[in-house]
């Protein structure tokens, strides 16, 4: 694995994030274009400073170790719950879809590796909110007719969020899909990532989302073991 903030190749990115070479390209293509990376004249890429010198962001090694140590999660939660999961990071003031897991149902949510959401409206993004730390966006942009663009509703929000341990996406983002997710912290405490599941409402009613975010609250107390591996926190 190369150093934090060296240029690295199409093909390096592929590899350390276990996928193909046209879904790094559409990773990298969008960090471009949101401003975090920067392709240089050898075709190699780097990160900007809307990364660099930011003490709360943590380097690709650690985000690559949390996605491999958590894959097997994903795949047991789309087992128990039959929704798509999905892993995200934070960048700048967006999320990061760095892995997913599909539903095998024909109707079901899919959010592409490498694709950017904003916080304040997804539940992936309501975690960095309330468990990392992030600030209220400035610009509150609405999706559907339930997102929270008022500052003061919004902050209520995410005090409901740390007060009962997981986030909550009640059709904010997009009309139809409801999605809950929580909190990966490193060792230090500190969160590093985000676990969700999303699904249709036309099968996540209210009672079903109470319970998906039971599920998602206790698969995701746990912390970084010494040698990098994610164990079960037994105070959780």
């Amino acid at each position: 694995m190369r150093s934090a903030g060296e240029p690295v190749r199409l093909t390096d990115v592929a590899n350390a994030l276990e996928v193909d070479k046209s879904n790094a390209a559409h990773l990298l293509k969008t960090l471009v274009a949101a401003g975090y990376a920067e392709q240089n004249d050898g075709r190699r890429y780097k990160p900007t400073a809307k990364l660099n010198g930011e003490p709360r962001e943590h380097t690709l090694v650690e985000i690559v170790a949390v996605k491999e140590a958590w894959r097997d999660r994903l795949e047991d939660l789309v087992r128990r719950t039959g929704e798509c999961a999905h892993l995200a990071v934070l960048v700048g003031e967006r999320v990061w879809y760095i892995d997913k897991v599909d539903s095998s149902l024909p109707l079901k949510v899919d959010h592409p590796i490498g694709s950017l959401s904003p916080l304040h409206c997804t539940a992936l993004g309501k975690c960095f909110l309330a468990f990392g730390d992030v600030d209220l966006p400035e610009l509150l942009t609405s999706f559907t007719g339930r997102t929270l663009t008022d500052r003061k509703s919004l902050a209520l929000e995410i005090e409901r969020t740390r007060s009962r341990g997981h986030a909550v996406d009640d059709e904010e983002f997009a009309q139809g899909i409801r999605c809950v997710a929580a909190p990966i912290s490193d060792e230090a405490g500190r969160m590093i990532a985000a676990v969700g599941i999303s699904g249709p409402s036309v099968r996540i009613d209210q009672q079903r989302l109470k319970e998906l975010g039971t599920i998602i609250g206790s698969v995701c107390r746990r912390r970084a073991g010494e040698d990098g591996s994610w164990k079960t926190d037994p105070s959780g």
